[in-house]
């Protein structure tokens, strides 16, 4: 059995490359392209199968195309499923790491859709696009890893958090576990791109700095002298990074789904590329 989006909302062949920036040259990218009802590059992305035990949420993430899955239509979608009393869903991490160059600007961004259902059937639903300290992997614990949020929105509201996570928890410089945030008007659950640059031109880490966008338009920045220690800054914007999608389900901060949450396609959130940059 196919499990494609196309069938219910169909697409054609979307096929949006990664967009040229006058002054940046395209490092790294991934645009799903593939056939329908299948994984994705499994030499670009760890697809995660297991339930990874954080923030009481509920879903088992699964390495199949149910959860996981290439359109078809050159986009990626991570679905949610109500399975019985339990959830599964998708969260893929990618191999590919990247470092922010000294004297260079470098920039993250991926397009991104949510679901068609109803915000009053969302409750519980929490779609990211994020990175993570490639420390993570070499046992460096939480926060100490670092943690960029460029877009995380949770029940299906229209809001899009911008966070960082570092140095300790609880409290310590990025106040844990609430981090350090700002929010911003999504426009619709229609194709949005959300950007991250690291700019250290400055040749200063206390002057450098982590700024996020939505359609080119900030929302969020944050500099070196802000968070006042260069060891944790490093983490943010000196140190290999990788990218990570998911949809979670519940958990602490969103709550539980309740009986009007809705599983499925219409719940999901679709990716139209993921790229890296540098000047």
């Amino acid at each position: 059995m196919r499990f494609s989006i196309l069938s219910i909302l169909p697409l054609g062949t979307f096929a949006v490359q990664p967009p040229s920036y006058s002054g940046y040259s395209l490092v790294w990218a991934d645009t799903f392209a593939g056939s329908s009802a299948t994984l994705p590059s499994q030499s670009n992305w760890d697809i995660i199968n297991r339930n990874i035990g954080v923030n009481n949420e509920l879903q088992t993430y699964r390495a199949n195309p149910k959860q996981v899955q290439l359109s078809g239509g050159q986009t990626l979608q991570l679905v949610p499923w109500r399975e019985g009393t339990s959830w599964t869903s998708g969260r893929i991490e990618s191999r590919y790491t990247f470092t922010p160059a000294p004297g260079r600007k470098t920039m993250a961004e991926a397009m991104i859709r949510f679901g068609g259902n109803s915000i009053n059937n969302k409750q519980g639903i929490w779609p990211a696009f994020w990175i993570l300290g490639q420390g993570i992997r070499e046992g460096k614990g939480w926060p100490a890893c670092g943690e960029l949020d460029i877009m995380e929105t949770v029940n299906g509201q229209l809001t899009g958090h911008g966070t960082v996570h570092c140095h300790v928890f609880p409290g310590g410089i990025c106040n844990e576990p609430t981090g350090r945030a700002a929010t911003v008007a999504i426009p619709s659950q229609d194709w949005q791109k959300w950007r991250m640059v690291w700019d250290r031109t400055s040749g200063d880490w206390q002057r450098e700095t982590i700024t996020w966008y939505l359609n080119g338009d900030q929302f969020h920045q944050l500099r070196g002298d802000q968070i006042g220690d260069a060891g944790v800054w490093a983490t943010l914007a000196q140190k290999p990074l990788f990218f990570v999608l998911n949809v979670a389900v519940g958990g602490n901060w969103p709550g539980y789904p309740n009986d009007n949450t809705q599983d499925g396609y219409g719940s999901m959130m679709e990716v139209a590329y993921v790229a890296q940059y540098s000047t």
